[in-house]
């Protein structure tokens, strides 16, 4: 009995290893922007900035252009949608 329980407590410490390992691949990936949205996606979430507790800030592309939303606990709102970059620009915003 007591190595069957043994088994089975290497195999669970294995299972949640492999999972860990999967789980800051994906994080490593997203903050050193390897991962891409998928070819043909209308909607995209980029970055976000946390304000307070409750609040942030989410950038939202769509079709090409991108949206600023402000998300807190009980309410969203639209802070407007950023100007396209010309092509004499670099597309940065002061």
């Amino acid at each position: 009995m007591s190595a069957l329980i043994q088994t089975l407590a290497m195999a669970g410490a294995a299972l949640a290893a492999v999972l860990g390992a999967i789980v800051l691949a994906g994080r490593g990936a997203r903050m050193l922007r390897l991962a891409q949205p998928a070819a043909g996606r209308r909607l995209v979430m980029g970055e976000a900035l946390a304000l307070d507790r409750t609040r942030r800030l989410q950038l939202v592309s769509c079709d090409g252009r991108e949206l600023l939303l402000l998300i807190g606990s009980s309410s969203e709102q639209v802070v407007g949608w950023l100007p396209l970059p010309s092509a004499g620009t670099s597309g940065t915003i002061l």
